[in-house]
């Protein structure tokens, strides 16, 4: 088992379309996911160890999936995807079928496993972990052989204080956190869906939600509202140790050199 950090770059929410020229929101989702990308090429430690790309990747639309091909087919570098509930899961597998991608699951690379949940139900906005997802969990978190884990979803399992989004949230995350709470290797627990940033903490184990690489939602909002803020991407650091580093990097405001760092070393 290796000891080295590994370096992990997080992309969610890209919601791209089949005609490469789509927007959602006003923001132009095919060119503000690369622009995110090339500013982590240029800025991250680079080539990342791997990419995650946390759900609704595609805008209802699969043809969006040949895009997410063309931006990360070519980089050398491992990208992990897990469907959101904008996604076709089934599509979505089938496209993403060969290297260097890999769909859900369980991935371990150096002193750590990576999960890749779906809680994607078709035809719903929220999120949902059935009997078998639950029981795979069970078994990934079992099995890690004395690896950290980071478990990566895309529903948020706690709330965001937004009425309207806490609606769509993972509707059974009391029993999610039943089975993670019985693993004491379970290091951070890592979403998409919210459009924001957020940091907390569960018992000992960080809670990281990361902004879209597209349009951003208003923050506690009751009513759904769109946040001014750029479209932003994550980096995350897994220390061998099983600390976590990690900051939500904001695109636009990176030409300036500024850079809001959302959470600290573990």
């Amino acid at each position: 088992m290796s000891i080295t950090d590994l370096h992990l770059l997080q992309f969610t929410d890209l919601h791209l379309f089949g005609d490469e020229r789509g927007s959602l929101r006003g923001v132009a989702t095919l060119p503000a996911l690369r622009a995110a990308l090339a500013h982590a090429r240029a800025n991250a430690p680079w080539p990342a160890d791997a990419i995650l790309a946390t759900g609704d990747l595609v805008q209802d639309d699969p043809g969006g999936y040949a895009s997410f091909r063309r931006v990360f087919g070519d980089l050398d570098t491992p990208v992990y995807c897990l469907p959101g509930n904008h996604d076709d899961a089934e599509a979505m597998a089938r496209q993403l079928r060969e290297q260097p991608f890999i769909v859900g699951g369980a991935v371990d690379l150096g002193a750590w496993r990576i999960v890749l949940l779906d809680t994607s139900v078709p035809g719903k906005a929220s999120g949902h972990l059935g009997p078998g997802a639950l029981a795979a969990l069970e078994s990934a978190l079992g099995t890690a052989d004395g690896r950290h884990v980071l478990v990566c979803m895309h529903h948020h399992p706690v709330p965001m204080g937004s009425a309207w989004l806490d609606r769509l949230s993972l509707d059974n995350a009391a029993q999610f956190f039943r089975v993670t709470d019985g693993h004491d290797n379970v290091r951070a627990i890592l979403w998409g869906h919210v459009h924001q940033p957020y940091e907390g903490e569960r018992r000992g184990v960080r809670l990281l939600g990361t902004p879209s690489t597209c349009a951003q939602f208003q923050p506690h909002a009751r009513d759904f509202s769109i946040d001014d803020r750029p479209p932003g991407y994550r980096r995350l650091t897994l220390r061998a140790d099983g600390g976590v580093d990690t900051q939500v990097i904001w695109v636009e405001e990176c030409a300036h050199s500024s850079q809001r760092s959302v959470s600290s070393a573990a």
